[in-house]
């Protein structure tokens, strides 16, 4: 169903009586969320009419939607957007079967996930080592991961 899209972000619960939703945000592209942009579900295409903050969380109103019975039923639903080119980024989607190498070039293995961590998020190797991705030294998207680890982390 997503097209190529990536997940973005869930609907968490409504807020408040008039059509208003929590939303978790997966991504730093908080304009994602501004007013006329549109994101797709597994129910169709939702189009932010507004987004405010409020104690942290993106509070959102989509068209179509005005009171809290009508945006319980977006309760959980998953929001896609289109993937986006920005210099710099780690993307997951593009980190998931990259071999990962040591600055020598000595093969380390295959990344087969990437898991939150409030320190740094951990890159899975197939074998199920860990390393944090503040190691990354250098990255081709969908190829090649360089990392440089502190002596001991992947004994």
């Amino acid at each position: 169903m997503n097209d190529g899209l990536l997940e973005v972000g869930r609907i968490t619960k409504p807020h408040g009586l008039n059509g208003e939703v929590s939303v978790d945000l997966w991504s730093d592209l908080t304009d994602r969320l501004d007013p006329g942009s549109v994101l797709e579900t597994e129910r169709g295409p939702l189009t932010v009419r507004t987004r405010r903050m409020h104690q942290g969380k993106h509070l959102v109103r989509f068209d179509g939607f005005t009171d809290r019975s009508g945006v319980e039923t977006l309760r959980g639903i998953v929001l896609l957007g289109e993937p986006r080119d920005v210099p710099g980024m780690l993307w997951i989607h593009e980190m998931i079967g990259c071999d990962v190498q040591l600055t020598d070039g000595t093969p380390v293995g295959v990344v087969a996930a990437i898991e939150a961590n409030p320190a740094s998020d951990l890159c899975v190797l197939e074998d199920g080592r860990l390393i944090p991705l503040v190691f990354v030294v250098s990255y081709e998207a969908n190829n090649k991961m360089v990392i440089d680890p502190p002596e001991g982390l992947l004994e």
